[in-house]
């Protein structure tokens, strides 16, 4: 393995997040501060625990996801549609790396930005409600699997995007949404048995529910469906992916 040319994508990549500090890292921060302050202590005063935990403790690891996704996915996307648009994505293909060594630099370089975003979360969370993680060891797997999968989906957005506007597409019109009716303000123990059938639908509810599962021992669907689900997930990206380079679909010239 070119290990020298993992380092360098990995390292260009980690280091435009320095150069957007306020996008990449205050952004997220301050965005999930209000979360909390509107919805943790205005609206969370007034709704009862939710079995047993308190309703600001509650929202924490579905925020987490929320941001976590949706970093993930626009870190991903934007990484590899940039060298596209500007031309230089051929020269890295015309380069003795292969097609993994590239992903691994790309994705790997998205992932730790998201992680990094998750962490940050996670610590301002901590300052306006108490946080106990009973599993910290599947806390930080779900939070691994969810960054990677999602990382190499937003790689191939990144890929199929002919336009900037496609970059925001899926991330606005679709993952932020079903992350909203993924359960990360409400237990799906609420709804009525119908909405309940079809919320299993909603890839994001596995995902914050064996997240949530990781923190407070309680979760909406079964923590081993949520680590297959993901790991699904993860397999058919890996797929698309493998196809992408093995036609290379918008990437030859």
């Amino acid at each position: 393995m070119n290990l020298y040319a993992v380092r360098a994508i990995y390292a260009f990549e980690m280091s435009r997040m320095g150069r957007t500090l306020l996008q990449s890292i205050v952004s997220p921060v301050v965005s999930t501060s209000l979360y909390f302050v509107v919805f943790g202590a205005a609206i969370g005063q007034r709704i009862p625990e939710i079995e047993g935990v308190s309703y600001g403790a509650f929202i924490v690891p579905g925020l987490t996801m929320l941001m976590l996704l949706t970093q993930s996915v626009s870190n991903a996307s934007f990484g590899i549609y940039f060298p596209r648009f500007t031309g230089t994505i051929y020269e890295v293909l015309s380069a003795p790396v292969s097609y993994f060594e590239i992903l691994l630099g790309y994705v790997g370089a998205a992932a730790t930005k998201s992680i990094i975003i998750g962490a940050l979360v996670l610590a301002t969370a901590s300052l306006f409600v108490p946080l106990q993680v009973e599993h910290p060891l599947w806390m930080v797997a779900f939070l691994l699997l969810t960054s990677v999968t999602f990382s190499l989906l937003g790689f191939i957005i990144g890929i199929w995007a002919d336009g900037f506007e496609k970059l925001q597409l899926v991330p606005l019109l679709i993952i932020t949404p079903l992350t909203f009716l993924g359960g990360t303000f409400y237990s799906l123990d609420v709804l009525p048995p119908f909405w309940q059938y079809v919320s299993l639908f909603n890839p994001i509810v596995y995902l914050i529910s064996g997240f949530r599962w990781s923190f407070y021992g309680v979760a909406d669907v079964s923590v081993a469906v949520s680590l297959g689900m993901t790991l699904v997930f993860l397999l058919v990206c890996v797929i698309v992916v493998w196809r992408i380079f093995a036609t290379g679909y918008r990437l030859k010239a």
